[in-house]
This record gives structure tokens, sequence and C-alpha cells, in this order.
């Protein structure tokens, strides 16, 4: 069938390997396009577009981006003609499983190695927010993960961190390293001024208790800086 021909029919109208459902019990998930996996949360469409359209044109909103549509609140997502509700709910929910999917991958106390393992680690937590949050990585002494904490949630472009409430945690779970991380919302990963001057007093304070900062982590949509990597620690 052709493309043009698809678009003019509903998708039950489709031939059965074209359409999302039969795709993926088939085939697997992996062959479904992001459009048509959406279709399958979208689970209708209407007389003037199929759920695979009403996909396409959700996704053509963000760019593509599926960082952003995770960002979308449900009110959001019911602007689009053909999302109600309950749509809007069950894609949402669908989101929030892949992220949690995520940070369950790190419960497992990985060693962080490098800049890249530290924000593999973080960067599900705090990448789709809206306002900035602190978190903080303590490591044993062989830089194995013993918890991570969020010290601190602020506004849009700012959060304050109490120096005694991040080493309080330290001590508590006896930690001999610590990484800083925390997200620009903005997506620039340039440090501030207040970054800066925050990252050289907790590095103070690290060494009266015997302990190392080994990085500061700024975390901007899908990348990030070091302060490690940049010779800043």
């Amino acid at each position: 069938m052709k493309e043009t021909e698809k678009h003019s029919l509903g998708i039950k109208g489709w031939a059965v390997d074209d359409q999302p459902r039969f795709k993926m019990r088939n085939n697997g998930s992996k062959t479904l396009s992001n459009s048509e996996l959406l279709a399958l949360l979208i689970g209708s469409g209407s007389n003037e577009e199929s759920a695979v359209e009403l996909g396409r044109r959700i996704l053509a909103k963000v760019g593509q981006d599926l960082d952003r549509l995770a960002r979308m609140s449900l009110r959001e997502m019911m602007e689009f003609k053909g999302i109600g509700e309950a749509k809007a709910i069950s894609i949402a929910a669908a989101l929030e499983l892949g992220r949690r999917r995520l940070r369950q991958e790190g419960t497992a106390r990985p060693q962080i190695i490098s800049s890249k393992s530290a924000y593999d680690l973080i960067a599900p937590l705090i990448t789709d927010i809206e306002h900035e949050e602190f978190w903080v990585i303590f490591l044993d002494r062989s830089n194995r993960v013993i918890h991570r904490h969020c010290v601190s949630q602020g506004g849009v472009a700012y959060t304050s961190v109490d120096p005694k409430i991040v080493f309080r945690h330290a001590l508590d779970h006896l930690a001999s390293g610590l990484v800083l991380c925390h997200n620009h919302p903005s997506g620039h990963l340039k440090p501030s001024t207040e970054d800066i001057s925050l990252t050289k007093q907790l590095n103070a304070a690290a060494v009266l208790f015997e302990m190392k900062i080994l990085d500061h982590i700024i975390i901007g949509g899908r990348d990030y800086y070091s302060f490690a990597d940049e010779g800043l620690l």
C-alpha cells in the first residue's frame, strides 16, 4: 500500500503488517517508529486523522524530542485535538514508567569511574524537570555509590544549597567521596559564578572532614558539564 493511501485510511483499514499493534506483536517493539508507539498509547484517532497521524503531529510539535514530550503537562497534551484527559494520562504514565526504569538501573551500587558514569546515574532524575534541583552522590573509598540524595530544590534559574545539609548526609552515610550534581532547566551548561563559588566552598569543607569532591556535574538537556573534566577541581 502506498504511503499516500495509508494516510487516507484509519489504522484498521491498513494492511495487517502496517498496523502498529500487529507490527509490535509480530516483529517486536523496536520495529515501530516513535509515532507508532505513541499511537498505541493514544489508542484511536478520529474521522479526520488516524492515531499514528495524531502521534506524528504531537511529535512534530516538540521537534521529535522525547524529553520535551516528557516535560509536557496534562493540560498541554490536552491542547491537541483528539487528546482528552484519559489519553493524556496514558501517555504521561508511560513516560513516567520509562523514567522509573532508568532510575532503577542505578540502584545496584555502581562505581563512579568518570564524569559520564556520574551523569548516567543522575540524569534520569533531573533531566525532565522545569526547576533546579541539587543532588549529591555519596561514595565509599572505592567510589561505589552508597546513597544519592536531593539536598535542595529551587526555581527555574537557582537553588540554594546549605553545606551543613550536604555534609550531614555525608557523615550519616560515612561517605569518603562526593559527586555534586544539579540541572540547568534552560539547557545552558556553562557554570554560573554562584556554581563555581559553591563548588569551592564545598570542596574546602570536604577537606576538613577528610572527604573528597570528585566532580560537579551540571546537566542541561541531553548533555552535561564536568568541573573535573574542565580542570576546575
